[in-house]
Order: structure tokens, then C-alpha cells, then sequence
């Protein structure tokens, strides 16, 4: 499988601005997998939960996953992105997986960073795993790289490759994910963002970039810029 990860600059609450440059990002670009940042069309640090509220939306006729949908029938490719989700008067911090076809799933975030345990509910299923085009793929959401158990349950439900939709603030995740891979014999697609935001005055979050691609025996076959 040909994979591309997406490592973008959003600016926060823009999401037809960002939406916009990930297609002009992605036009002519070839892959059978793109993986795209958590939160890509948002940004990423809401004040509070009435704020995430706001840009809340359904997986299923949302805004985005229709884009998303989109690029998927243009590329002829899977897509794998974060977004805000809502159901009901849950918000949530979650990953679509769609295709040509449509909307193939959803995952949301079980373990939530910080902050964002004021801005959404946390997810109760189980880390899913979805066949693409025979591969089997598992997602899991940014901090969620800090729970051993979350990697390895998809392992043992027969994840080949772990697509892991970012926004790293914390340095150790790039490294981290190397053992994640010699632990559980898979690859890893984190895809990450860059720049910073300062959404409440003196709390600015410099994200780190360093989107990468690492195997099964720990090495990092391709990993982009801070």
C-alpha cells in the first residue's frame, strides 16, 4: 500500500481556508492511504466545550467527511482525518475513515490530553480495525500514543498498519512510536501539524511537525520537518 501523510498549518477556526489548502496540498499527489492531522480543519485548542460545540458536526453529511468523501472519489484513495464530532450533546475529538464509496467509520479518542478534557467527551469503544483494499488498518488519535494497551489491541485484532491522526505538543512521541512498532511487528503513519496557537494569552502550544512513517523493526522510514 502507497501512503501519504498530510502535515499542515491550520489557522484555528478558518475551516474552509484549511479545508482549501489541503486540496491545493494534495492535487496531483498519488497514494492509496492519505492520513491527515486530528482536528486538520479546526485547529486544535478550544476554550472550552461550548467553543468545540460550535464546530461540532456529524461523521455521517458533516462538512468535513463530505470534503473528505470527496478527495477520496478525486484521488481514488482512502483518507483517514481528525475532526470535531458531534452525536447527541456529545462532542467529540474523532478520526472518519472514508473511500470512494463513502463513509467506511469512525474512531473517537479514549484518551484525551490535557485541556481537552474540558472541550470533549471521551470515546468507549474499542480502537477499531477496517480492511482497505485488503490491508488492515487499525486508528488510534495522538495521546493516545501514551497507552501501550492502545497500540496492542489493534495489534491483536490484525492491524498491519496504525494510522495515528496528530497534534503533538509533547517531544516524545516521535520516538515513542518507534517501540510501539517493535513491540506490536507493525507500521505507523503519525501525521502531525506544525505552528503554534495561542488561543488564551499566555498559553501558546508550539506543535512539532516530524510526521512519520515508521516499520515493523523500528525504523523511521521517512519523517518531515519540525
Amino acid at each position: 500500500m502507497k501512503v501519504a501523510i498530510v502535515q499542515n498549518r491550520p489557522e484555528f477556526g478558518n475551516v474552509q481556508d484549511n479545508l482549501n489548502r489541503i486540496e491545493e496540498m494534495l492535487a496531483g499527489k498519488a497514494a492509496e492511504l492519505f492520513v491527515l492531522p486530528e482536528l486538520f480543519a479546526t485547529g486544535y485548542r478550544f476554550k472550552n466545550m461550548d467553543e468545540a460545540h460550535r464546530f461540532a458536526e456529524p461523521v455521517s453529511g458533516g462538512k468535513t467527511t463530505h470534503f473528505l468523501i470527496s478527495l477520496a472519489k478525486k484521488n481514488k484513495a482512502h483518507f483517514i482525518a481528525g475532526l470535531v464530532e458531534i452525536e447527541g450533546d456529545h462532542v467529540y475529538n474523532s478520526s472518519v475513515i472514508v473511500g470512494p464509496k463513502g463513509l467506511i467509520g469512525r474512531y473517537r479518542k479514549i484518551h484525551l490530553f490535557d485541556t481537552e478534557k474540558s472541550c470533549f467527551h471521551a470515546g468507549t469503544d474499542v480502537p477499531p480495525v477496517f480492511d482497505l483494499d485488503g490491508v488492515k488498518v487499525g486508528v488510534m488519535i495522538c495521546f493516545d500514543w501514551r497507552f501501550p494497551e492502545t497500540a496492542r489491541s489493534l495489534a491483536l485484532k490484525g492491524a498491519e498498519i496504525i494510522a495515528h491522526p496528530s497534534n503533538l505538543v509533547l517531544p516524545h512521541c516521535p520516538q515513542a512510536m518507534i517501540t510501539r512498532c517493535l513491540e506490536n511487528r507493525i507500521f505507523a503513519i503519525t501525521a502531525d501539524r506544525v505552528g503554534e496557537e495561542e488561543r488564551i494569552p499566555g498559553e501558546k502550544l508550539n506543535f512539532i511537525g516530524q510526521s512519520q512513517v515508521v516499520d515493523p523493526d523500528g525504523n523511521i522510514l521517512v519523517r518531515a520537518s519540525e
